[in-house]
């Protein structure tokens, strides 16, 4: 491999400026150091795996928004198609939730040619799955576009789909948000029922049922009867859970809800609804220290990598159910308090190793080196306090767990041992980044370190916002250095977790790439770079 195009040129300008001769590759950052430019569709699947939800430390909501847009309205327009498979891609478990997949499906819509409302039309039923998604997507709809002809053919069909049984349910369980009901989404569209069943859905749905059929008018829609049942016989939750396989939202507005009605809930509990209420259920006394069945019943469903895959539980949520549950109800949403139980912590630190997909190790040698600067203290999920760092060193603790030489330490204006090791929990990994969060960003001090240590490393993993500033050398101009000093076949990953149009791989770099964060494959595709299968 020839290098020359890295080791012929200055190797001491100034992150603040940029590299000579590169100056139309790269861009200035909003910390003032220059990078590369990441490109359209790189960005584009930062935006859908990362979105915009939340500011971060360079960056407001607003205006990570606003360039989110920008960057589908721009691929869109070069390429509707390979947008459609990207959404999908994100969409798949991959993203840190389905609002930016949904949106951005919304701009597909949007697209002035017929190949984007092609793939619009193509691509939603695998974005828009749920109820929740269904009103997520009439929100953005209407704020952003209107409902023309492809907006209402979409909806028409997404009502009128041949599993009433299923439709049933979405339709139960979700019955509204963000000001929308599922009435008035079938007037809105002027959903015609295919068949009797649908029939009477969407009659339950328009008027309800002023009296209760002494029976169950169809098979289809046994649980909608079941529902109705339970509000006039509140008293009977027991009953209608059990019979009518209610789920926790069916069942708690309108039944009266005791531990036993909790315990049959969580008897049939999906894998979700029992992340999300882990702490209620202790709380309520169906979780306990001594109830080795419930616990028991955690662990086939929580410890198990299928049912995480099927679920499409991405590690953040697994992250923030384990910040949550050991809080007590501290963090989050949750009114309620419980003392957490230690198999419960444990059970959670499993899943969220599982939740990635890693395979056995490689033998190659990893640095990992996770952004500790103070941008990285930036909350990405403000009410949990989830920090960019929080996620980047889960992320590389989950990498080096599936391998057996490795490093791990912490890039600021310095090199910092963290003293984290894979036998550390994700809990106590978390705690020693987090207490390093201060100083500038300057990722050329890794190689620095490495080059000054001799560290022989196959792969050095970046987990970082792509905000580096303070240096006094590029960071591909360091890698090169080491690369000449002290591994000539080292390969470079650079994991960003921000939403901006930076990066550090340098284009002309065979051997460095850029991945966007929070993918769950993020670790296994590191370890097929380090075997050569990328």
């Amino acid at each position: 491999m020839n290098y020359k195009f890295f080791t012929n040129k200055n190797t001491g300008t100034p992150q603040t400026q940029p590299i000579p001769g590169r100056e139309a590759e790269m861009i200035r950052g909003r910390s003032g150091g220059y990078t590369f430019d990441a490109g359209i569709w790189q960005m584009l699947r930062r935006c859908l795996l990362i979105g915009t939800a939340q500011s971060t430390y360079y960056a407001a909501k607003q205006e990570l928004t606003e360039d989110f847009i920008a960057v589908i309205q721009n691929a869109i327009a070069e390429n509707p198609s390979r947008v459609a498979h990207e959404i999908v891609y994100a969409s798949d478990g991959r993203a840190i939730n389905n609002s930016a997949p949904i949106l951005a499906l919304v701009l597909l819509s949007m697209g002035e040619t017929p190949q984007a409302k092609k793939a619009f039309s193509e691509i939603f039923p695998q974005v828009v799955r749920t109820g929740s998604h269904f009103y997520e997507w009439l929100n953005y709809t209407k704020a952003m576009r209107g409902f023309g002809k492809v907006v209402r053919e979409a909806g028409k069909s997404w009502l009128s789909r041949e599993d009433v049984k299923g439709l049933a349910y979405q339709l139960l369980k979700y019955q509204q948000r963000l000001g929308f009901s599922h009435r008035d989404a079938l007037r809105l569209f002027h959903v015609k029922p295919l068949t009797d069943d649908h029939q009477q859905l969407f009659k339950w749905v328009i008027k309800g049922w002023e009296e209760l059929p002494a029976e169950v008018p169809a098979p289809a829609l046994a649980q909608i009867w079941w529902y109705e049942w339970l509000k006039r016989n509140p008293e009977k939750t027991h009953e209608a859970i059990s019979q009518g396989r209610l789920t926790h939202e069916m069942a708690a507005p309108v039944g009266k809800m005791d531990q036993a009605a909790w315990q049959l809930l969580f008897n049939e509990m999906p894998i979700t609804a029992m992340l999300r209420n882990l702490g209620s259920l202790t709380e309520l006394g169906v979780l306990s220290a001594d109830n080795r069945a419930n616990l028991n019943r955690v662990t086939s469903v929580l410890n198990n990598q299928e049912h995480l895959r099927k679920g499409r539980i991405h590690p953040i949520d697994v992250l923030k159910a384990l910040k949550t549950y050991q809080s007590g109800g501290k963090l989050g949403r949750s009114q309620k308090t419980w003392t957490p139980v230690s198999r419960i912590v444990d059970i959670l630190e499993k899943a969220l190793e599982l939740s990635f997909d890693v395979v056995e190790p490689t033998g190659k040698v990893f640095m990992h080196a996770v952004d500790v600067s103070g941008s990285m203290s930036s909350a990405v999920v403000h009410s949990l306090g989830l920090s960019c760092c929080e996620i980047a060193t889960t992320m590389a603790l989950v990498t080096a767990k599936a391998e057996k030489n490795y490093a791990i330490r912490g890039f600021a204006t310095d090199f910092r041992d963290l003293r984290i090791s894979r036998k550390d929990s994700f809990n106590s990994a978390i705690a020693k980044a987090s207490n390093q969060n201060f100083g500038g960003t300057d990722a050329s001090v890794t190689y620095n370190w490495m080059i000054k240590n001799k560290f022989k490393a196959d792969v050095i993993c970046f987990w970082t916002d792509s905000e580096s500033w303070a240096g006094y050398q590029h960071p591909s101009q360091a890698l090169a250095k080491y690369r000449q000093k002290v591994n000539p076949n080292a390969k470079a990953v650079y994991i960003t977790l921000a939403p901006y149009q930076l990066t550090l791989v340098d284009p002309q770099d065979p051997l460095s790439w850029d991945l966007g964060g929070f993918d769950p494959g993020t670790p296994r595709i590191i370890q097929m770079i380090a075997t050569d299968e990328v």
